[in-house]
């Protein structure tokens, strides 16, 4: 029986593993971790994460073919197959701070397989991780290799949160890259087994590592470019009356371009977009491409600028001061269907109303208090570090209550912002929120989620990114 170990318990190993262990009943898949709280969460009722369709696969599998274990090192050293999924933070301190990737969890998951293994191994890289990353992992496992022959192949995923158990079950792509040698060719068409299970073989894509390596940054730099692209139309269809849903439907339609990806929003989060986009400008200068460096850069500055745009006309529109208003915030995470709130644009935008000495009530059906307290007191990209590198205890917000349901969060609340899409807040009963709430009553909608036009015959003041402004609106600008 082939022997998978995966390396990381969190939004990647877990979820891809769990397909894997599915569709692949002769194959022993156990995913390991240094977390015990989340190894008992694997392993308990309620899952660490939340996706759509993932309890299922789990319980079908659990105890069967998949197995949840701290033993890392016991795993690794019966595996065929080593995936490693660790975290791969961006560098807060010295050489490329702020931008290079961190591989000190990697290189240290590289030196344990290294010292526990005793037979072959193929080790797949599964996290995210810079150009030329195999390499430096090659050189740490054949120099200490003990004779034992290590092959490295780059395998990226390609999920989507919210939709990741859909994506796993039907990929539009399989990526494979490894060495262009025998013995790399023949790690490719081992894992390439794996994955035929399921995917069709036209489906599975072969390169060499470093192009496997690039073609996943690349292609959440092309996605994260798209969403700037809009957004900075969104900014422009305000200020001349255009409306970006009929734009972003125009442009959409030209097939060269297609129609995904133009929806104009409040900002992109999500843990990939911004720290790959950081990496690729780290890389570009590293081999001596400023100009593009600068081009990449662009998209995470428009990013920045939407989100701050979002708050000054949150501000401006209320007489130029938030001070001790409540503001209610819908939605937290990053997207719907997902409880990730790693670089959510929530974090941007609830902190720049904070700093305006703004009450928050915010309410979202997925993300903890906790969680919400810990991501507006923790610093940028503290977040990507295991729980025991965070700080232990951050200070709660005193401004921040979190509450149990939409009616709650708005109840005598000056404004409402909707920063999160999730489906339940396309049906609530505005009706009853508008006459729970301090007058006049103003509507930001962050995902253009809601009816305008039957807000504002309510009486509700209503901003739409990208849609022509209200009259009041236009009379209170936006000053940065």
């Amino acid at each position: 029986m082939v022997k998978i170990c995966c390396i990381g318990a969190g939004y990647v190993g877990g979820p891809t593993m769990a397909v894997i262990a599915l569709k692949c009943p002769d194959i022993e898949v156990a995913v390991v971790d240094i977390s015990v709280p989340r190894i008992n969460a694997w392993n308990s009722d309620q899952l660490p994460i939340y996706e759509p369709g993932l309890e299922d696969v789990v319980k079908q599998c659990r105890g069967k073919n998949l197995f949840f274990s701290t033993d890392v090192e016991k795993h690794v050293c019966e595996a065929d197959i080593v995936f490693v999924s660790v975290n791969t933070p961006t560098k807060t301190r010295g050489l490329g701070a702020g931008k290079a990737a961190d591989l000190t969890y990697w290189e240290s998951a590289a030196r344990m397989i290294a010292d526990v293994s005793k037979s072959d191994k193929i080790v797949v890289e599964k996290s995210t991780v810079p150009v030329k990353t195999a390499e430096a992992i090659e050189k740490i496992l054949t120099h200490n290799s003990k004779g034992i022959n290590f092959q490295i192949l780059s395998n990226p995923e390609f999920l989507a949160e919210g939709t990741a158990i859909e994506d796993l079950f039907k990929p539009d792509r399989v990526l494979i890259g490894g060495r262009e040698t025998p013995e790399g060719q023949k790690a490719i068409k081992t894992l390439k087994d794996v994955y035929a299970h399921w995917v069709p073989e036209e489906n599975i894509i072969t390169t060499n590592l470093w192009s496997a390596e690039l073609s996943k940054l690349a292609a959440n730099a092309f996605l994260a470019q798209r969403i700037s692209s809009v957004n900075a139309m969104s900014a422009l269809c305000e200020a001349t009356g255009a409306n970006v849903t009929e734009v972003s439907y125009a442009v959409g339609k030209d097939t060269r371009i297609g129609s995904k990806f133009l929806n104009p929003s409040v900002g992109f989060g999500g843990s990939c977009f911004q720290k790959d986009i950081l990496n690729l400008v780290y890389i570009c200068e590293c081999n001596g491409l400023p100009e593009v460096a600068e081009y990449w850069r662009q998209v995470i500055k428009i990013n920045d600028y939407q989100k701050s745009r979002f708050v000054n006309r949150i501000v401006a529109s209320m007489f130029n001061t938030v001070s001790n208003k409540k503001i209610a915030v819908l939605g937290f995470a990053f997207k719907k269907d997902t409880g990730d709130t790693r670089e959510t644009p929530a974090i941007d935008v609830c902190k720049g109303l904070l700093g305006d000495k703004a009450r928050l009530s915010i309410y979202d059906p997925q993300v903890t208090e906790d969680q919400i307290q810990r991501d507006l007191s923790m610093n940028k990209f503290d977040w990507d570090h295991p729980l025991h590198l965070q700080p232990m205890s951050p200070s709660t917000v005193k401004q921040v209550s979190v509450v149990w349901d939409a009616y709650a969060a708005t109840k005598d609340a000056h404004g409402v912002c909707i920063l999160t899409e999730w489906n339940e807040f396309k049906t609530l009963d505005f009706q009853k929120i508008y006459d729970n709430m301090q007058k006049p009553a103003f509507i930001f909608d962050g995902r253009n989620v809601v009816d305008a036009e039957k807000l504002r015959e309510i009486g509700f003041i209503v901003y739409s990114i990208g849609k022509p402004l209200d009259a009041w609106l236009k009379d209170m600008p936006a000053v940065a």
